[in-house]
């Protein structure tokens, strides 16, 4: 082939992969920090084929699961969103709040042990307007909250129904400033380590046991290396939290926005949170582990000694959106 030839072939080649690249639409990327057998996983996957099927071909929105976009620490998802690593996020309201505070109100100590008072926290119209404001102004626009359920507490030696049983106890906790302070003013030594050094730890007998939402301890069969006791504790809820960037939300039109929103709420529906979480209490049972919950004087000595965790996270979270969320659960309560 002569040589204009082969440059002229060339230049069209480049010219075509040029026209594919304009003929695709621009891919959003949706942040989770699970796969699909979680629900906020779930939820993320659902969220971007509701966004895909919806928006006709404006853009394409990909799941990046496992937390990729933000290091694979769940608790620097926020700032990835913020930043513009990520366009959409679906995620975990107490890890969150280690770079947000405000959303460290769905999972104060003790602040909703119910699954009640956790759905009151995350529906109220006064706590959703004071969350979305301080979202707003680290430039993320807040879609959706669904209560995501309770973390349970689960050891090797026995169930934990007083202060005095996490004294000097080893555990596996989420590394959200809220969650370790909590352990720490209780007298446990809390950390966070991966999956197998944990598994290698129970082996050896050096961790005593991890808090965690019911659903991980079933997928990964806890009473198999030791954990043979489940606690109701009711220490920490979270919630789910669907979100956009700012910049990404002004682009879009009306009718677009209203998509988005609609689309955030029936993923949140459809991964239906706390049904799993009684499921997988109910596998823990068949396999072999005791759940124990506690009663309403054995959960309110533990809140009574995490006073000093309430005292010091009021001011960051806003004592307004605290007293909020207190007044969400209350009204449940006593309607």
């Amino acid at each position: 082939m002569p040589l204009f030839r082969c440059a002229a072939a060339i230049v069209a080649a480049f010219l075509a992969l040029g026209a594919l690249a304009q003929d695709k639409p621009p891919e959003l990327k949706l942040s989770t920090a699970t796969g699909p057998a979680f629900a906020i996983g779930r939820a993320g996957e659902r969220w971007a084929q509701l966004l895909n099927d919806k928006s006709t071909g404006a853009f394409e929105v990909r799941p990046y699961p496992g937390a990729v976009l933000s290091g694979r620490d769940p608790l620097r998802e926020f700032g990835a969103l913020r930043d513009g690593d990520a366009d959409l996020a679906v995620g975990s309201a107490l890890a969150w709040s280690a770079q947000l505070p405000a959303f460290g109100v769905y999972g104060l100590p003790w602040i909703a042990s119910e699954a009640a008072g956790q759905e009151a926290i995350a529906t109220d119209a006064a706590v959703r307007a004071l969350v979305d404001s301080s979202a707003a102004n680290a430039g993320v626009v807040v879609l959706a909250v669904a209560p995501l359920g309770e973390r349970v507490l689960a050891t090797v030696k026995g169930a934990i129904e007083s202060p005095a049983d996490l004294a000097g106890l080893r555990l596996r906790v989420l590394l959200a400033p809220l969650v370790v302070e909590t352990f720490s003013v209780l007298g446990a030594r809390a950390e966070w380590m991966s999956l197998p050094n944990a598994q290698a730890a129970f082996a050896a007998g050096t961790l005593d046991g991890q808090e965690a939402p019911a659903t991980t301890l079933a997928a990964t069969r806890v009473g198999a290396s030791g954990q043979r006791f489940v606690t109701r504790w009711g220490a920490f809820s979270d919630a789910m939290v669907f979100a956009v960037r700012g910049a990404v939300w002004a682009k879009w039109s009306a009718a677009q926005q209203g998509a988005a929103r609609a689309a955030a709420q029936e993923a949140a529906r459809d991964a239906a949170a706390l049904s799993r979480e009684d499921a997988a209490l109910a596998e823990l049972g068949k396999q072999g582990v005791t759940v124990v919950r506690l009663t309403s004087a054995q959960r309110a000595a533990f809140r009574a000694a995490a006073e000093p965790v309430w005292a010091k996270w009021t001011a960051p979270i806003g004592a307004e959106l605290v007293a909020a969320a207190r007044n969400a659960v209350a009204a449940k309560r006593n309607p």
